[in-house]
């Protein structure tokens, strides 16, 4: 019997490197899901300061006022927001126009959202 010692270390060397060609494709895969996880995260904050501009300026058309500062941090916590009311012209000098932006913050990156909507002057308090 003749036995083929040109080939013992083969194996070991095949382990090896498909060892670490699996290391560098699951690296890959956890900083591909890393960059999905930070996009949908700042999709998710996006899409929350849209919904509290939107509920803003829906409370100042129907009420003539805004969201209570305590229930808007209970509704939607670590976003801030400011409102602005000037006087319309032109066609729309009867009306205010409101403006409404809220900021949260994404990971390293700032949303801001500004939403506005005119509404009758009687109506806005």
């Amino acid at each position: 019997m003749v036995k083929n010692i040109k080939n013992k270390g083969f194996l070991l060397t095949e382990l090896a490197i498909s060892l670490a060609i699996l290391g560098i494709l699951l690296t890959c895969l956890a900083l591909l899901l890393n960059g999905f996880r930070k996009s949908n995260h700042y999709q998710l904050t996006r899409q929350r300061c849209t919904a509290a501009a939107q509920a803003q300026l829906d409370s100042i058309a129907v009420s003539g006022r805004a969201i209570d500062e305590e229930d808007f941090e209970r509704l939607w916590p670590k976003l801030s927001v400011s409102i602005e009311k000037t006087d319309g012209s032109g066609q729309w000098k009867e009306m205010k126009l409101i403006k409404v932006k809220t900021k949260a913050k994404s990971y390293t990156r700032d949303v801001e959202v500004e939403l506005s909507r005119y509404v009758l002057a009687e109506q806005e308090k």
